[in-house]
């Protein structure tokens, strides 16, 4: 798997509230950016989603994949391809939430690995404007509630 790009926010409430919003996939076209729709498959015994369908359009990574989630209660939850698409080959990444002050701080790490060549710094400049809006989606989401 290639390098990971990862990058943290603040957001002002619990990691459980924080949590429910991550988990909430049907809403991602809300807020995260380059999420055209996202599919919940199957659902694991907790009731959180397991298979989730995406349809990216992040400009240079433009794909439909599905990622298999394992979520670990309100402290993090890790994902990784399921069923490449057709730029997609691989895919893993997780957040992380840790109390912080009055809130939670997540970091989000993700790597990506394309079926075409791409230069590793433009692929990790895509990672990193993936990575940056969706925390802040997260954090305007999670905050507006």
């Amino acid at each position: 798997m290639a390098d990971r790009t990862t990058s943290s926010i603040t957001i002002g409430a619990d990691r459980s509230t924080v949590m429910t919003v991550i988990a909430d996939f049907a809403a991602y076209p809300e807020w995260a950016g380059q999420v055209k729709s996202a599919q919940v498959l199957s659902t694991g015994p907790d009731g959180r989603p397991e298979k989730v369908r995406f349809v990216l359009d992040a400009g240079v990574i433009s794909d439909e994949y599905t990622l298999a989630y394992a979520w670990n209660g309100d402290d993090s939850v890790d994902w990784t391809i399921a069923e490449a698409g057709k730029m997609v080959s691989g895919l893993t990444g997780s957040y992380r939430l840790a109390g912080a002050g009055g809130g939670t701080e997540v970091t989000y790490e993700l790597a990506v690995d394309l079926k075409v060549p791409m230069i590793g710094m433009i692929k990790r400049k895509a990672e990193k404007v993936i990575i940056d809006t969706a925390l802040k989606g997260l954090k305007k989401r999670v905050e507006a509630a």
